[in-house]
């Protein structure tokens, strides 16, 4: 805690004078709480209708932040009347003058820790919105980069990015489809650690303006608004972020780089901005079918946004060779129905198979009333299911394969590769409330600490509650499950002949729509509720924060999205009973398969969940964005704006006005959630649906640009952070893909008439005839009697009920597929894992270039220690891709860790290096 505080102190002293030289404070922050400055000169102002820039009043000083509140104009009005007892003070007036209590702090001690600071206020009739912009000063920026361990280049060099498909492309000779040329392709760094007094080593350090990119001067930003404190330490009282959910502040975002609408007079690609250049070439429609430009994305968000863009565009461009296979499946599945024997037998039945009701109250029924449907069944219930299924259960591993390398790749080149392991800092949240101090057994730097056996019974605690819930959607699954069967009921007793031959669908299909109203509902509750949670289980860095979140949601979202399909899937129809002893749930009658089969109804439950879901997000993405956008225009855009540049005649919308408008970005973890889930139902249930991958790609195609749009166009920039891959979320594919071979073996065996069939033609006839009757049963005697009429029902079983010898040769037959097929499955994905490494050859060659320069460099520094006797300071080096890193070397200088993606090196001091520039803060960090 107490560290914290030095720190802010330190700043104000490393300041000095300097504050005075690179510009005033505006506006004092100690004076009256309403907290308006007074804008120094008009002249001043006069550049803002000039010019939209992010710059101060001055014309030159950057805005690097920016925190806005609201203010009822009445408030501000009454703020400094005097009650003469606190007993009659309002709650609502306490509550008002505690957030202005605790905003002044933390505004005075911004100004204490050496921000720059400006403030403008706009005022309407209903409220006063407060803008404060917020400038980082050199000596600002440098103390936190070194104490962040911002990396910063030391020397250019030219990007060698490049697509796999392009590269196959120019050696055929051909034109590439999807490559594009975009204008200001970001170069390649050596980059190093920084150290202030290294500081002329680093390239384009005697340019201040320019010598940290925005998203490096955000992130510093971002960390001391993080860890500033205003109020008791121990409660918790620290940083923005508790600010903005205590209502102190409505927003805390930093800027974008101009509009992203191109203007008319500039042309020429190399003149447009980090923004538009991305709007042009990535956020159009029209640029559905062209590369992402990966590091654009990555140079403007940040390397977390960049990696879920480039796993979204790897697995939509794997998803195409799926949709392929797929849709051939389907239409094999069109021809197989028109020639298939049994849907002949059943269309020509006519009276021939009179069946046993399919509830208590329905009616006999002829089995040629299923015609339709049951050929619709074998569009999916087909031997071309089985090679599908394989084909999917190794598509997945290959694809996370290929991910894995294209993941070290992105990784290597974005000099993130250690980032989890060495360069994470802790949460400011975690810094703020941890208990306790302890070194880093990596860095050995001294860390905030909390006791790991007081975490595990935290997460014990939350995992009852997370079990608790997955108990509440198991009861919201059984009242579906009763729901089916008394709508089907309702629907047999209302006479409507055409609704009675389809009360088993009705039912079906209004249970899914239900179901899913169910899912979406349960997913807001239990995200706030896993929120808390995860807060309260006090984890160390915000990766392992958003792994512990992660797994919550998806164990909960993964049983409520797909607890109903392993229902119509496995246990639907199996505990059904026969004739004259059917087994019941609660005095209800347990449910049956409809007359199609439970696969055409598992196919119905996918295409309902999986793409209605589809359809409610992207609407959802394509319409509320622009509904909030709008509804926060037309709040903030009064006609009788009183701001002070009205007053002055200069009425032009600043920057942060317009950023004030767009929508807040909420994160990935709604898009990584959409894409896993989806992912587990073109694996999982793909045996019953091989046309889900298609569904899955012509969403994709949407996704990626309504998301590219919605970063873009419509919410505010959000603090770039850096991430070393795509998390948890990459376990949860793999748990998925196991899943998946499980899953389709057990829908082959145990659903699909794949085995029944293949058993008939080898035991009785080979082309299929009679196979209808020989998978009907007659009901017992005593039933027949009851009811004055002989019917049938689909299962192996003897006139008496029992299970036929039929039924036990068909249950050795589907184990034995279900133990071969996963067998078989599994060493071939085991093969695959084998064949293809983790790191890609050219990266292996890379690295191994890097440790063989590194002691070719090392050899050559020590021999110039010996020479000159001057002691060496550390500093680590990254290659972007295909140098090396340097690494800290001490007076006898010996190699130290070498790792996937750097290696080690040596820049020692000589008496020819360049003299230390501008800037020389004590070296040691605090």
């Amino acid at each position: 805690m107490q560290r914290k505080k030095i720190k802010a102190d330190d700043h104000a002293n490393l300041m000095g004078e300097d504050q005075n030289a690179k510009g005033p404070y505006y506006g004092s922050l100690s004076q009256d709480p309403i907290e308006i400055s007074e804008l120094s000169k008009p002249t001043q102002v006069t550049h803002i209708k000039q010019s939209t820039a992010n710059v101060f009043s001055d014309g030159c000083t950057r805005i690097d932040f920016v925190l806005v509140w609201e203010a009822d104009p009445q408030e501000q009005e009454g703020q400094n009347e005097e009650t003469s007892a606190e007993s009659e003070v309002p709650q609502w007036r306490r509550a008002v003058d505690v957030r202005r209590t605790w905003r002044k702090k933390f505004l005075n001690k911004l100004q204490a820790a050496g921000l720059c600071i400006e403030k403008h206020v706009v005022q309407d009739e209903k409220k006063v919105v407060h803008y404060v912009l917020l400038n980082a000063p050199w000596s600002v920026l440098c103390y936190y980069a070194e104490d962040l361990q911002l990396r910063l280049p030391l020397q250019a060099l030219p990007n060698q990015a490049s697509n796999w498909s392009d590269r196959v492309a120019k050696r055929l000779g051909v034109p590439s489809l999807l490559h594009e040329e975009v204008p200001n392709l970001p170069l390649d760094y050596y980059t190093c650690h920084f150290k202030v007094n290294k500081l002329a080593w680093f390239l384009g350090s005697n340019e201040q303006d320019t010598f940290f990119s925005s998203t490096q001067r955000h992130r510093i930003l971002y960390e001391i608004l993080a860890t500033t404190p205003y109020g008791h330490l121990n409660q918790g009282e620290v940083g923005v972020d508790r600010l903005l959910s205590e209502d102190v502040f409505v927003a805390a975002f930093p800027l974008h780089e101009g509009p992203f609408v191109v203007p008319v007079d500039r042309l020429a690609p190399e003149s447009l901005t980090q923004r538009q250049v991305l709007f042009q070439y990535w956020a159009r429609w029209r640029k559905w079918n062209r590369y992402q430009p990966l590091d654009h994305i990555r140079r403007y968000f940040g390397e977390k946004i960049a990696l879920y863009f480039a796993w979204l565009g790897f697995y939509t461009g794997w998803l195409l060779p799926a949709a392929v296979v797929g849709t051939l499946v389907f239409i094999a599945g069109i021809f197989l129905m028109l020639s298939d024997i049994p849907a002949q037998e059943i269309c020509e039945s006519e009276d021939q198979y009179q069946m046993c009701p399919l509830c208590n109250e329905c009616p006999h029924w002829q089995l040629s009333s299923i015609c339709s449907m049951f050929k619709a069944g074998r569009l999916f219930d087909h031997g071309g299911t089985i090679f599908f299924s394989i084909f999917m259960s190794l598509w997945a591993v290959t694809f996370l394969e290929y991910w894995k390398r294209m993941n070290a790749t992105l990784a290597h080149r974005w000099d993130c590769s250690d980032f989890e392991d060495i360069e994470e800092r802790p949460r400011p949240q975690f810094t703020t409330m941890a208990p306790m101090m302890m070194e880093n057994p990596i860095t050995g730097a001294e860390e905030p600490y909390f006791p790991k056996r007081n975490r595990v019974k935290r997460v014990m605690a939350g995992l009852m509650i997370i079990i608790m819930m997955i108990a509440v959607v198991v009861m919201f699954l059984i009242s579906i499950i009763l729901y089916r069967a008394i709508i089907s009921i309702l629907v047999s007793r209302s006479g409507n002949f055409l609704f009675v031959a389809s009360a088993s669908r009705i039912a079906s299909l209004t249970g899914s729509v239900v179901n899913l109203i169910f899912i979406l509902i349960l997913s807001k509750i239990y995200i706030a509720l896993a929120h808390f949670l995860t807060k309260w289980e006090m984890h160390r860095t915000q990766t392992k924060y958003e792994d512990a979140f992660t797994f919550k949601v998806f164990v909960f979202q993964f049983v409520n999205f797909y607890s109903s399909p392993i229902y119509i899937a496995f246990f639907k129809g199996r505990f059904v009973g026969y004739p004259g002893h059917y087994k019941t749930l609660l005095g209800i009658r347990n449910e049956d398969c409809g007359a199609g089969g439970c696969l055409i109804e598992l196919a119905q439950e996918l295409l309902v969940i999986m793409v209605g879901k589809q359809v409610i997000n992207n609407v959802q993405e394509i319409v509320i964005p622009k509904l909030k956008g709008w509804w926060q225009k037309y709040k903030l855009r009064s006609k009788k704006r009183k701001s002070k540049e009205a007053q002055l005649g200069l009425v032009h919308q600043g920057p942060w006005e317009s950023n004030y408008e767009l929508l807040v970005c909420e994160g990935l973890f709604d898009e990584y959630l959409e894409m896993v889930l989806q992912f587990g139902f073109i694996t999982i249930f793909v045996a019953a649906c091989p046309l889900a991958p298609l569904f899955a790609l012509l969403n994709n195609w949407v996704e990626i640009r309504l998301d590219a749009q919605k970063f873009v166009c419509e919410y505010r920039r959000p603090v770039a952070e850096r991430a070393q891959g795509i998390g948890i979320w990459f376990y949860i594919l793999e748990v998925i893909t196991h899943l998946a071979v499980i899953s389709n073996a057990f829908l082959i065996a145990f659903t699909s008439d794949f085995l029944p069939r293949l058993y008939y033609q080898y035991t009785r006839t080979s082309n299929l005839q009679g196979y209808v009757n020989f998978t009907l049963a007659y009901a017992p005697k005593h039933f027949a009697s009851q009811h004055n009429v002989t019917c049938r029902y689909r299962a192996y079983r003897d006139e008496s009920g029992r299970y036929s010898l039929t039924y036990w040769n068909l249950l050795a037959i589907r184990l034995g597929f279900i133990i071969v097929f996963e067998h078989v499955v599994f060493f071939i994905a085991r093969v695959i894992d084998l064949m293809v490494p983790d790191i890609p050859e050219s990266l292996q060659i890379k690295v191994k270039r890097e440790r063989y320069l590194a002691k070719q460099a090392l050899a050559e520094n020590k021999a110039l220690f010996e020479r000159k006797e001057v002691r060496a300071t550390s500093c680590t080096m990254q290659t972007a891709p295909k140098d090396w890193e340097l690494d800290g070397v001490h007076e006898n200088p010996e190699p130290t860790q070498l790792r996937t993606r750097t290696s080690t090196h040596t820049l020692a001091t000589s008496p020819e290096a360049p003299p230390q520039q501008q800037f020389e803060p004590e070296a040691e960090s605090p």
